[in-house]
């Protein structure tokens, strides 16, 4: 079997940009609340409203993988951007492509997110299910509504082997 290696490289908000939004308030400036016991960093509206959907909070309890990890499939939900912030310090990896119809192994990449860092994934999209390093809990955002929005298929030249750079 000939399997593909991606390095999974740190999460920063420029190289993600393509396929989603770092949610962080690293870098970004707010305004004072509360009295100035806090500062409110503004972030993108989450795309969640199309085709009668509404927002959708959950929390997935991760199970921790190690690396390296042999992926196999990808997903997209074409109709609403998915938020994915971890409830304490779980590090994870993300795995993402862009594709019109399926997903193009020339934009594959596999980021790592540090903990305390979020991610919002595009609508279409292609990305792997949730890649805990650890066991643990993240809190997701993601459109729900009358027409199901996951759409998963197998990664081209499967699998794709990551590791950590």
């Amino acid at each position: 079997m000939d399997t593909r290696t991606l390095m999974a490289q740190p999460l920063t908000a420029e190289a993600f940009a393509p396929y989603g939004e770092v949610v962080s308030s690293a870098g970004r400036s707010g305004r004072e609340i509360n009295a100035g016991t806090s500062l409110r960093v503004e972030l993108r509206e989450p795309d969640l409203l199309a085709a009668g959907g509404r927002p959708s909070l959950s929390v997935f309890r991760a199970q921790g993988i190690a690396l390296p990890f042999a992926a196999q499939v990808v997903e997209r939900h074409r109709l609403g951007s998915q938020t994915f912030l971890p409830l304490a310090a779980t590090p994870y990896v993300v795995l993402v492509a862009l594709g019109a119809d399926a997903p193009d192994p020339a934009t594959l990449r596999a980021f790592l997110a540090g903990p305390g860092v979020g991610v919002t994934l595009w609508r279409d999209v292609w990305h792997h299910p949730l890649l805990a390093l650890a066991d643990g809990e993240f809190a997701v955002l993601e459109r729900a509504g009358p027409s199901v929005d996951c759409e998963l298929v197998p990664l081209p030249d499967a699998p794709w082997m990551l590791r950590a750079e």
